[in-house]
């Protein structure tokens, strides 16, 4: 009997063939030359010693969220990745790190330095990207949010639980139609008495299935104003369903938000959230925050890197004493020096009241571009082992990729810098009476 007919026979029978269960082999026996991800390596990548600069608070913070992350996420972070599934039982661990709400003071909030909140953010994502964008979203959006575009009654109500992970929130701005044109956004609102009536869809949403508030953004009806509101998960007329089949962030449960005459009281909308140039307060604080993502991932991968190439032996050496490997790896190093620097700089330029959006803009998209070139070297790097997640550097790699476009992909960044520099904004095509002059 053939193995189809055998499989064909036994899929009638209402029964799978043994050999479709055979599970396996644990990483560590199929491939024992190099220890995985799993058991994080040790930290290489402070060549320039970086580590110098911070206060000593800083480098609490730096230590203690390190150890966290490679004691109680690095062992289960390759399975959920695979399974694209959020560990629920970490949230307890990261909300006792008190790194949620980062620079906020007052509410239960930690009120760190900028810097602080920074590194705390790279060391999350050394380990795992998904887990930093959880946060990101949760502390440096919409804790944020309510913090700069709150009511004082809405910061004493839902800042201190949203401090301690014992609620969780996220914030929604993009649409299906509209990404990079954020403002633009159709989402409706509009009032009647005691509250108003939110209308419209939202995509790409982090956290969005299982948050408890949801700070959602839609244009007013009456001053045609893009508004901000707090909206709980339990609001009649709100679904939000996961996003499948993604190949980066993918334990971040992405979701799409459909709104059906939301009803949402009036104390549950953000006073101070009266237009884009509003939410644009918050994206500059948080593009600080997503810079410092891809310094942490570089970091995680060149520390996986390491350790595999002074493990891992061809040709009767370990691929450590290879030259074309070196020289990878210092390239890989320099990388991250640069882009630690860039992005300290950019946290004392904010604490200075002297950072612009053309400066944020600039730091993310140039960080994000040169963490891919670090990651693609890192890939080379572990040969066959650099596509799987095992090892971390394939999962970084993929990571990557929507970090690269979230908050402003490289292009549009690069615009925001370029109209600062120049004086000429350039987002939109020439109109057609430009363009027949041309």
């Amino acid at each position: 009997m053939t193995v189809r007919s055998q499989y064909q026979d036994e899929t009638d029978k209402s029964a799978k063939p043994s050999y479709y269960y055979s599970p396996p082999l644990d990483v560590s026996v199929a491939f024992p030359q190099a220890t995985p991800a799993s058991v994080f390596p040790p930290s290489a990548s402070d060549y320039y010693q970086f580590g110098d600069l911070l206060r000593p608070e800083e480098q609490a913070v730096h230590m203690k969220v390190r150890e966290c992350m490679e004691k109680e996420v690095a062992p289960i972070m390759a399975e959920y990745w695979e399974k694209a599934e959020f560990p629920f039982q970490i949230i307890p661990k990261l909300g006792a790190l008190r790194i949620a709400g980062g620079t906020i003071k007052g509410y239960g909030c930690p009120g760190l330095s900028l810097v602080a909140s920074a590194v705390a953010t790279a060391e999350v994502a050394r380990v795992d990207a998904s887990c930093s964008t959880f946060i990101l979203v949760h502390s440096s959006l919409a804790m944020q949010t309510i913090a700069l575009c709150g009511s004082e009654e809405q910061k004493q109500k839902y800042l201190p639980s949203l401090a301690q992970l014992k609620t969780v929130a996220c914030w929604a701005l993009t649409e299906p139609d509209y990404g990079s044109d954020a403002s633009s956004l159709k989402t409706t609102t509009t009032k009647v008495e005691g509250g108003w009536i939110l209308e419209g869809q939202k995509r790409w949403i982090g956290n969005s299935t299982f948050a408890d508030i949801l700070v959602i953004f839609a244009r007013n009806t009456t001053t045609n104003q893009i508004n901000g509101y707090l909206v709980k998960k339990d609001s009649r007329g709100l679904t939000a369903t996961k996003m499948p089949n993604k190949i980066g962030l993918r334990i971040v449960q992405n979701g799409d938000i459909l709104l059906k005459k939301v009803f949402v009281p009036d104390e549950d909308r953000l006073p101070g959230a009266n237009s884009f140039q509003d939410t644009n307060k918050v994206l500059a604080v948080s593009r600080v925050m997503v810079a410092w993502q891809p310094i942490g991932i570089s970091m995680g991968v060149y520390d996986m890197c390491v350790r595999y190439l002074k493990e891992r032996k061809q040709f009767g050496a370990p691929l450590a004493a290879f030259q074309l490997n070196q020289q990878k790896l210092a390239r890989m190093l320099g990388n991250i020096q640069a882009m630690t620097l860039v992005g300290w700089r950019l946290c004392k330029l904010y604490e200075a009241g002297k950072m612009t959006l053309g400066h944020a803009s600039l730091g993310k998209s140039w960080i994000t571009s040169t963490a891919r070139e670090t990651a693609a070297l890192g890939r080379e790097l572990l040969g066959g082992n650099g596509i799987l997640a095992d090892f971390l550097v394939a999962k970084a790699f993929c990571d990557l990729e929507p970090i690269y476009t979230y908050e402003g992909t490289y292009d549009i960044n690069s615009l925001v810098t370029g109209r600062e520099i120049t004086g000429f904004a350039s987002f939109k095509p020439a109109s057609s009476s430009q363009r027949s002059r041309l």
